[in-house]
């Protein structure tokens, strides 16, 4: 891949986003950001014609990418010049990769939600259990997050104790054994970084640097490899929406179009062929927003499809295979599949 302009959409306390930012700073790669409201609406997101809920968004050049899971590998196979993080051997990619299915699917980050403390002042505001009730397609509330806090507890615990007691109980500095912080760490990392990080949300007497000393160390070392990655590079410009929409609507395209793979199950299944109107969306979070567009390229690793800005200018909507539902899409603007 070339390395085209990259611009992230994200708000700065969001856990997802550090996750893109982290790895950002820890290669050096330059970017601008623009960022976005905590809870919907979030206009600079729909003038590039898109539904998504999620942050963070990132483009690169007129592709856009979905979900950390694509977004990082994405990363990953640019700026050649720069010091890659993701593993070398195929048993390191195995560790990589279950670390993101544990701690991504493996649901402990809504885990994480649980345990906010109840007396944070965006938990007095109604609308932020409305957004997140959207967001997480449940009903939420105050008393609901009382009574799920003790089974939240034990998860967190579960993580803890797994990297004390397993990958860092000899002493490593970093998952893999690496001189620096890895992909790995990264996977790793960001739930317990987030949720330690709030003073109030873990009990001192179950979660304590004494319990649990080498975890509490290498979140400690992560924080201190991120702060001086963010002193040593160049600091992110923000662009306002219009800013955004602008540089993309008025860049090249990143990535080359690609096929419909017409033997993978799901396009023999459905029908669906190169230039179809599909819809996509997330299977977990946020699922009730759809993204509609013409089927440009299908395989084992991602769908994309290309959408119209509010400008009328034609962008590519990338999504990984895993954890999203593609299905087509009638031309009356509903599905032709029943859901």
């Amino acid at each position: 891949m070339t390395a085209g302009e990259v611009i992230l959409f994200h708000y700065t306390v969001s856990p997802f986003a550090r996750r893109a930012v982290w790895y950002l700073a820890l290669r050096g790669i330059p970017y601008s950001q623009c960022l976005q409201p905590s809870m919907l609406p979030r206009p600079d997101v729909a003038r590039l014609g898109i539904s998504y809920r999620r942050i963070p968004i990132l483009s690169i050049g007129r592709d856009i990418y979905l979900d950390t899971r694509l977004q990082l590998p994405k990363l990953e196979a640019m700026y050649p010049e720069l010091p890659r993080l993701g593993a070398s051997t195929a048993d390191q990619r195995g560790v990589e990769r279950l670390l993101s299915a544990y701690m991504t699917d493996g649901g402990i980050f809504q885990h994480g939600v649980k345990l906010l403390p109840l007396d944070l002042p965006f938990l007095k505001d109604p609308r932020y259990f409305e957004d997140r009730g959207d967001y997480m397609g449940a009903k939420l509330s105050v008393e609901g997050l009382k009574k799920v806090r003790p089974e939240a507890l034990g998860e967190f615990a579960a993580a803890f104790e797994l990297l004390e007691t397993t990958m860092l109980a000899d002493g490593r500095a970093w998952i893999l054994k690496t001189d620096k912080p890895s992909l790995a760490d990264i996977e790793a990392v960001w739930p317990l970084h987030w949720i330690s990080g709030i003073p109030g949300a873990l009990p001192r007497d179950r979660f304590s640097p004494e319990k649990y000393p080498r975890v509490y160390s290498w979140i400690k070392r992560f924080q201190e490899e991120i702060t001086a990655a963010k002193k040593r590079n160049e600091r992110p410009k923000t662009l306002n929406g219009e800013e955004a929409a602008s540089a993309i609507e008025n860049s090249s395209w990143h990535e080359e179009e690609g096929i419909v793979d017409g033997e993978d199950p799901l396009v023999v299944a459905e029908g669906l062929k190169r230039g179809g109107m599909v819809s996509i969306s997330p299977t977990d979070t946020g699922r009730a927003h759809k993204d509609v567009g013409r089927l440009v390229r299908l395989d084992k690793d991602e769908v994309v499809i290309e959408v119209k800005t509010a400008k009328g200018e034609s962008v590519r909507v990338h999504a990984p295979r895993h954890g999203y539902k593609v299905r087509r899409h009638g031309g009356d603007g509903r599905s032709d599949v029943k859901l």
